[in-house]
């Protein structure tokens, strides 16, 4: 199994489970996930200083194929190391983390096996303990451990099922019931959504236990909801608030349906994004204003890290309503690690969050969890629908974008860190040279600001963290912009040859 280590994703495990993807080899094998699952165990015993004997690790799924044998793998590996497994079934990604703090579980550890929002072929694991997700290197170790496992069979029938998710649910129930109707006994204090039409849309992925657990129990009315039924094969559109087609779905379901909000979720439920009743998306820029203007009347003055590739007039916004921007590393871990490390040095920072709709709140374990999330809308929803107020009212003042754009300089022949790195300088350089604006404080790549008569936006050349290739992610203020940002990057880059240039 020498190439299990190559399965590693940063912060979680992903490979190709199956066929289906011509020139895709299946890698992620059940023999490799056996080996995974005793990694982990063993990695877990060291790090909480227990005998494998007396860890019981809870394991659940989202909607992918490949799900039932990748968990018969991964529990086979533990329990034949000698600890006990519990079945999750069919969860979210972030329930599986609250199985370590839930008292009715208390899992020593938990895996989730999903691959967010990538093709049905693909699967992988995600770990979790008390404190949280594994990082990079904890992964690392845990597969240096597997590579030098053997694969081992096991008897499953000590696994127990366990509903963790409906304990899960009644935990988000709960937030809702607490933040609309602190008393228990106020009137409609068990259904408080009662009166707003909410249309969910899971893209055929783990989600559908709001509607049906969260949702309808407080009141909602959920008709129009769509695509709730779990199917691995993902046949209406990708589980993916980014993706155009995915978000295009939930609009048109508000329209269609006049709802008062729209909520789509990925595949595991620990991203979001959300659609207003005039169709309005709330993604990208628009839900980091949305969450930051929700949590600012809690934590005034706060400090909001997201990734490296927000908007300016995002920036001018969370400054408008008297909070901090914090711009950081891409990667959902990044950004959350870099807002603990804030409050760990006393900067009050409530939330990190990407613009892929990863979102984590200090009053949440710094989970990114796609529902949180999308309780904390509901919540600002209903409280704005009592005063009369629509939910818009909290981005009024977030300037329109205009165009956005990423590209991709894909980087030819070896040794692209280097190369790469040196053409980043030069840029850098010859960007000083011309007067341009280059922002302090770039924690990646380099980042211009224009605002002249000639071009108004920015740009955002960085070097990828394991491919060979330089993203490049424009916004311009007006018709036009994008197309000169774009001039600018290629005059700036001039001679770098081995960068294959992107079609616009």
């Amino acid at each position: 199994m020498a190439d299990i280590m190559k399965l590693q994703n940063g912060s979680d495990i992903r490979g190709i489970a199956c066929e289906g993807i011509a020139g895709e080899n299946v890698n992620l094998t059940e023999d490799a996930g056996n080996l995974i699952g005793g990694g982990f165990v063993r990695w877990l015993a060291d790090k909480k200083g227990k005998k494998i004997s007396e860890l019981r690790i809870g394991i659940g799924h989202d909607s992918r194929i490949t799900a039932d044998s990748l968990f018969a793998a991964a529990a086979k590996g533990i329990v034949a190391a000698g600890a006990k497994v519990y079945d999750c079934g069919l969860v979210s990604t972030p329930s599986m983390f609250m199985t370590t703090v839930f008292e009715e579980f208390a899992f020593d550890g938990a895996i989730m096996i999903t691959a967010s929002h990538l093709p049905f072929n693909r699967n992988g694991y995600k770990f979790f303990d008390r404190d949280g997700g594994l990082e990079h290197d904890d992964i690392t170790k845990v597969l240096e451990t597997a590579s030098g496992l053997a694969a081992a069979d096991a008897d499953l029938s000590s696994v127990e099922k366990v509903d963790s998710i409906s304990v899960y649910c009644e935990f988000l129930q709960e937030k809702i019931r607490k933040s609309l109707n602190g008393d228990k006994n106020a009137e409609n204090y068990d259904r408080p959504l009662t009166g707003l039409h909410i249309v969910v849309d899971t893209g055929n992925g783990a989600g559908g236990f709001f509607v049906e657990k969260v949702l309808n129990p407080l009141g909602a009315d959920t008709t129009g909801s769509q695509f709730l039924e779990p199917d691995g094969h993902f046949p209406n559109h990708i589980p993916n608030p980014e993706n155009k087609e995915a978000m295009e779905a939930i609009r048109q379901a508000v329209l269609k349906n006049k709802a008062d909000l729209g909520i789509i979720f990925d595949t595991d439920v620990d991203r979001m994004s959300a659609v207003l009743p005039n169709g309005d998306e709330v993604n990208r820029d628009a839900i980091i204003a949305m969450m930051t203007a929700i949590v600012a009347e809690d934590y005034p003055g706060g400090t909001i890290v997201t990734d490296s590739v927000t908007s300016d007039r995002l920036t001018r916004f969370i400054e408008g309503i008297g909070m901090k921007h914090h711009r950081y590393m891409r990667g959902y871990k990044n950004v959350i690690n870099e807002s603990i490390r804030l409050n760990s040095e006393g900067v009050v920072s409530p939330l990190a969050i990407e613009t892929s709709g990863h979102g984590a709140l200090s009053e949440n374990y710094f989970l990114d969890d796609g529902a949180y999330m999308a309780v904390k809308l509901l919540i600002a929803l209903a409280k704005a629908a009592k005063e009369n107020k629509a939910l818009a009212s909290f981005i009024e003042n977030l300037e329109k974008g205009f165009e956005e754009r990423e590209y991709r300089f894909r980087i030819q022949g070896e040794d692209f860190k280097s190369y790469g790195k040196e053409a980043l300088n030069t840029f850098e350089e010859r960007a000083k040279e011309r007067g341009y604006h280059i922002a302090p404080n770039s924690y990646e790549g380099i980042r211009i600001t224009f605002d002249t008569d000639e071009v108004k936006g920015w740009l955002l050349l960085r070097m990828s963290l394991h491919d060979p290739q330089m993203p490049l992610n424009i916004e311009g203020v007006r018709e036009g912009d994008c197309d000169k940002l774009f001039d600018i990057v290629l005059e700036l880059l001039d001679g770098y040859d081995r960068m294959a240039v992107p079609a616009r």
